[in-house]
C-alpha cells in the first residue's frame, strides 16, 4: 500500500472509530469500537505491534490512577459513604431547595477534588438521585449540579480528572507551581458555573421540599472515610514532590481494601470485580489510536494551529486556544483530545499559559454537551440505570449557557495570572 494511502486510511480507521465510540450504534460499549479500530490497524499492518506496545506501557500511570479510583469509589459506595454524605446535605438544606442545591454543589467540588470527576459522576449522582427522591424535589437541579461540578472543579489539582495526567503525563507541574496556574481559574469557574445554574433552575429550586432523610454512617463506613483522607494526603505530598500519582492511588485502595475485608470479613474480590476494565482498555485503545495519528503526520495540523495562535499574542492566543479546545471536547471526547493536546504542546514547547489554557479547555470544555468527556458519559449511564433519561439537547440547553460562561471566566483568571506574572 503506497504511503499516502497508508496515511489516509489510518486516519480513517482512526476517525470512524472515534465517531462509533461516541455514538454507540446499537448500545455496543465504547471500548469494542476503539478496540476495533486498534486490531484493524494491526491487521492492516498500519501500525507496528512494538509501537502499540508502547504506546499502551506509556499509559501505565494513568491504568493505576482510575484502578485506584474505582476501587476506593466502591468501597465508599459499598459502605454507604455516599448515602450518608447525600442526607446530610438533605438535613443541612432544613427544608430549602437553593440551599440544598448548594450543599449538593458543594459536596460534588469535594468528591470531584478529592476523588476524581468520575467518582463525582459515578458514585455521587445517583446517591444524590434517591436523596432528592425522598426529599420529594425535582431531581435535575440537583443532578446537573454533580455534572457540571465534576468538570467545572476538575482541575483544582492534578488528581481531581484523569485527563489531567493524560495532557500532562510527559511532565506533570509540582502541586505548587499547578496550584499556581490553576488556583485562580478554578474557582472562578467554580463560581461561575455555580451561579449559571442557579440561574437557569431558579424555578425548580423555588419549591419546599421534605428534609427528614435519614443514613447513618457505620463503624465500617468511618474507616473508609478516614482512607479516603489518607488517600488524599498522600496524592497531595507525591504531587508536591511531582511524583507519578498512579501507583500511591492504587497502593493505597489496595491496602484499605484489604482492612476492610479483613475487619469485615468479605472476599476483597467484590470489589476488583466492580473494577471497570473496558474503561481501561479503553484508555489504552485511545493512546494506540493518537500514537497512530501522531506516526502518519496528522498532528502537524495541531502544532501548526498552536503555532499560530501562539503568534497572536499571549493573551489572544490564549483566549483562541481554551475556546477552539472546549468546543473540539465535544467532537472527539477530552480523553483522545488530551493525548493529542500533551504530544501538540510537547512538539511546539508550548508556554506556561498556552499549556494552561489548553488544560481549562480540555477539563471543563465538556461541560457543553454529553459526548465531551468520560464523566459526563458515565453521569448519563448512572441516570439510566436509575430509569431517569436527560436527552442530549436537554443537556445541551444548560451547557451551552454554562460552559462558555465559566470557560470565559477560568481563561481570564489564566491570562490574569500571567499577567500578574510579567
Amino acid at each position: 500500500m503506497p504511503p499516502a494511502v497508508s496515511q489516509v486510511v489510518l486516519l480513517l480507521i482512526v476517525t470512524v472509530s472515534i465517531v462509533l465510540m461516541l455514538i454507540r450504534p446499537r448500545g455496543i460499549q465504547e471500548v469494542y469500537w476503539i478496540g476495533g479500530g486498534v486490531l484493524l490497524l494491526l491487521a492492516l499492518g498500519l501500525v507496528p505491534v512494538r509501537l502499540a506496545g508502547r504506546a499502551v506501557a506509556e499509559g501505565l500511570d494513568v491504568y493505576l490512577f482510575l484502578t485506584g479510583m474505582m476501587i476506593l469509589s466502591e468501597l465508599a459506595r459499598e459502605q454507604g459513604v455516599f448515602d450518608w454524605l447525600s442526607s446530610a446535605a438533605i438535613r443541612g438544606a432544613r427544608g430549602s431547595c437553593v440551599r440544598l442545591f448548594t450543599l449538593v454543589y458543594v459536596l460534588g467540588a469535594a468528591v470531584t477534588v478529592l476523588m476524581s470527576n468520575d467518582a463525582t459522576a459515578v458514585v455521587l449522582t445517583p446517591a444524590i438521585l434517591t436523596a432528592v427522591r425522598k426529599a420529594k424535589v425535582a431531581p435535575l437541579p440537583h443532578l446537573f449540579a454533580c455534572a457540571l461540578i465534576a468538570n467545572a472543579a476538575s482541575f483544582v489539582l492534578p488528581i481531581s480528572n484523569p485527563a489531567n495526567l493524560v495532557v500532562f503525563r510527559l511532565g506533570m507541574p509540582p502541586l505548587g507551581q499547578w496550584l499556581a496556574w490553576f488556583g485562580v481559574p478554578s474557582i472562578l469557574s467554580i463560581a461561575a458555573t455555580y451561579v449559571v445554574m442557579r440561574v437557569l433552575f431558579r424555578r425548580e429550586l423555588a419549591d419546599g421540599m421534605e428534609d427528614h432523610v435519614e443514613a447513618p454512617l457505620s463503624a465500617n463506613g468511618k474507616l473508609v472515610v478516614a482512607g479516603l483522607a489518607l488517600t488524599a494526603v498522600i496524592l497531595l505530598v507525591a504531587s508536591a514532590m511531582n511524583k507519578d500519582l498512579g501507583l500511591p492511588t492504587c497502593i493505597t485502595a489496595v491496602t484499605i481494601t484489604a482492612l476492610i475485608s479483613i475487619k469485615t470479613r468479605t472476599n476483597p474480590r467484590i470489589f476488583a470485580r466492580e473494577i471497570s476494565w473496558a474503561t481501561i482498555a479503553l484508555v489504552a485503545g485511545l493512546f494506540v489510536l493518537v500514537d497512530a495519528v501522531e506516526s502518519a503526520g496528522a498532528l502537524h495540523f495541531t502544532e501548526t494551529a498552536l503555532d499560530w495562535a501562539n503568534r497572536l499574542g499571549w493573551m489572544r492566543g490564549a483566549w483562541i486556544t481554551g475556546f477552539v479546545v472546549g468546543v473540539a471536547n465535544n467532537v472527539v471526547n477530552n480523553l483522545p483530545l488530551g493525548l493529542i493536546a500533551a504530544e501538540t504542546l510537547k512538539a511546539v514547547h508550548a508556554t506556561r499559559l498556552t499549556a494552561s489554557a489548553v488544560l481549562i479547555g480540555v477539563d471543563l470544555g465538556p461541560n457543553l454537551s454529553v459526548s465531551g468527556s468520560l464523566a459526563t458519559i458515565l453521569w448519563l449511564i448512572a441516570l439510566r440505570r436509575e430509569k431517569l433519561h436527560v436527552s442530549y439537547w436537554t443537556f445541551l440547553r444548560v451547557g451551552a449557557v454554562a460552559m462558555p460562561v465559566a470557560l470565559f471566566a477560568a481563561l481570564s483568571g489564566a491570562v490574569l495570572m500571567q499577567w500578574a506574572m510579567r
